[in-house]
This record gives C-alpha cells, structure tokens and sequence, in this order.
C-alpha cells in the first residue's frame, strides 16, 4: 500500500482527496495532506481521518510517505515540486506542471538528481472514448493525417475567477488556454504529431482577469496536418463541449461532449470488428467536469510504479505541450507565426502583471 500526501487542499483537491480517501484507488491510501491555509487543511484531514500539516517539510519528515501529489496554484508547482524532491519520494503534479519552460526544465532536472519519479496529470488521455481513438492511431487506421481540432466551450462566472487572487493571473495561473484547455492541447498533439507552428488570437471577453477568458489558434504540425484550437470560458450560460476531432485520408473521429466523453463519428474506410458497436460502447457520462480520468491515471501510476514501467506522462512529455502553450501566447503578444523550438520572449506566462 503507497501512502500518498497532498499538498495543496483547494479546488481540484477535492476529487484527488476522495480517490485516495474513500479507498477508490487500489494500492493507495491517503496518508496525509497540507496546506498554508490550516482551515483548508484541517477540513480535507479530519474528513478523511489523517493528519494535516501547514508545513509540507515538516509533514514529508514526520510521516511515512511514498508519493506527494502537488496540488498548489500552477505559478507554484516549480517551487514546491524542487523542494519536495529533496525528500527522495515521487511526485504526482497538477496540469500545467509549470508555467514557464526554465521552471519545468528546473522540475525535471530536480526529479532527476533526487531519483524521483515524476507524475504530470493528463486525465483526459484515460478518457474511455479517448483511449479508443488513440488506438485507431496507433494502429494507422487514418493513414496522413488531414486535420484535427479541440474545442472547449465552457462556462465560468466572475465569482470562480474571484475565488482566489491568483485566478486568471499571468504570474500564478494563465488564462483559459493554460487552465481549462491545456489538456485538450496535449490530446491534440498526442493524436497528431509534433507541432511545427502556431498563429493565435486572443481576448478577454467577459472576465475580469488580466488573461484571456477567449482563444483561436491555428497550427501546422510537422506531418504535414493542419489544426486548430478554440477555446474559451466566456459561453453563457452553462458548459456547452469539449471536443477533438481527427480527420485522416481513411477515416474520421469526433469525440463530443462536455468533457471529451461522447463518442459521435466513428468513421473508416476499411471496417473492423466491432466499429459499429464503437458509438454505443465508448459514450460515458461524467459526473463532473474533470471526467472518470482521475482515477483511472492513479491506477496508472500504481501500476507503473509496482512494476517499474515508464510512465505515459512524466516531465519531458508534459513539456511538449507547455512549449506548445508558450509558443501560442507568443504568437498573441506579437501577432506573428511562431514556429517551434523556440525561445519565449513576450510570452507573459509565469511573468508578474506589466504595468498600466
């Protein structure tokens, strides 16, 4: 049994603390949990029954742990993440695992010196639906591939950005793109291929943050494909989608819903066994917006770390697409194509606000 800690007792603490806690997860258990606001801390600990710390040192000292899950705001993952590798323990982080590429670079070079595993949270590639189409890629069934595009439409007030300060900040947290989207950014490059360039638009339609609630983003991949990006947290007055959709010379898949969870278009030229169940077996409703895949990715990771496999997303994979972020506000900043590798110059990602 892997005794697991969490630092960070906000938000998304909610779903990670009732995985580990209700004994959702075989093989873990909720050992501990931490953070600066006790009130916070004390109420995720006395739930479940587990100590609470407002100190993440002195909880990795005193108590027997295996794995710390990060759950602190984004602009703080680097810093938390490098001193938690001291300890020698693995460590699980919250998307984006960074908001700057010297912070995730510092991540994985931290990770590495310390001999610990490194765990970057992408739920949605344990999507039921999701898994299915990359096996169809996998497996070559689109042949070159044509186009493919996320959307995320999603609904959130004034009052979830005025929850905490650091919400819709470029220093702490980005905007819609690196919060909400930044999954569905890694889906489409894990589908697709590496990216060769982006060009990207940007406003702040209806919030009152410094980043942007609105984005379209147009990108070239490597292969030849072409992509796009749409996404935003300005649709009124509930969630509406978030989608992928593939378009190879062979055949199309469109996974719908509000949170990558409907299969809609399942559609080759050369059938297979079971292609026309696909629609039917592979549509699940989530209960919330962060979908099944939480617990699914935990089950993962047990089983990556019992058995010594490498894991689907450790630092360097989780890296491709924070780059791929930096570069699209890039393009924002400057108006221009930004083709990649590259080095950020205006991207304000991780940067403290400019002046007035």
């Amino acid at each position: 049994m892997l005794n697991v800690a969490l630092v960070g007792c906000g938000r998304i603490a909610k779903r990670h603390s009732e995985l580990l806690g209700d004994g959702q997860i075989q093989g873990m258990r909720l050992a501990a949990v931490c953070d600066l606001v006790e009130e916070k801390a004390r109420a995720v600990g006395e739930r479940f029954d587990v100590p609470f710390y407002t100190d993440m040192d002195r909880m990795m000292e005193r108590e027997s742990i295996d794995m710390v899950v990060v759950l602190t705001p984004t602009g703080l993952h680097a810093e938390h993440v490098i001193n938690l590798a001291r300890h020698g323990r693995d460590i699980m982080v919250e998307k984006p695992m960074a908001l700057t590429l010297d912070d995730a670079d510092a991540m994985i070079q931290a990770c590495d010196e310390n001999g610990c595993r490194l765990f970057v949270v992408k739920q949605n590639r344990f999507n039921v639906p999701v898994m299915k189409l990359r096996e169809a890629v996998e497996q070559g069934r689109f042949g070159r591939f044509v186009l493919g595009t996320v959307r995320v439409r999603w609904c959130r007030h004034q009052h979830y950005y005025d929850q905490d300060a650091w919400r819709g900040t470029w220093a702490m947290d980005g905007g819609v793109l690196t919060n909400q989207a930044s999954h569905h950014v890694d889906m489409l490059q894990w589908m697709i291929g590496d990216v060769e360039s982006v060009f990207a638009k940007a406003t702040t339609a209806l919030a009152d943050i410094e980043a942007e609630d609105t984005i379209i983003v147009t990108l070239k991949f490597r292969n030849g494909a072409l992509g796009i990006i749409e996404a935003t947290t300005a649709a009124r007055p509930i969630n509406l989608e978030g989608s992928i959709s593939v378009l190879g010379e062979h055949g199309t898949v469109v996974i719908g819903g509000f949170a990558v969870n409907e299969m809609q278009t399942w559609a080759f030229e050369e059938k297979q066994a079971g292609d026309d169940e696909v629609l039917e077996k592979y549509s699940v409703n989530p209960p919330n917006v962060y979908g099944f895949g939480h617990q699914a990715y935990y089950e993962h990771v047990v089983d990556c770390i019992e058995h010594e496999k490498r894991h689907l997303v450790d630092g360097l994979e989780a890296r491709k697409s924070l780059e791929l972020i930096n570069a699209i506000y890039e393009s924002v900043e400057t108006g221009r194509e930004v083709y990649l590798h590259f080095q950020p110059r205006k991207c304000p990602l991780g940067r403290p606000a400019r002046p007035e």
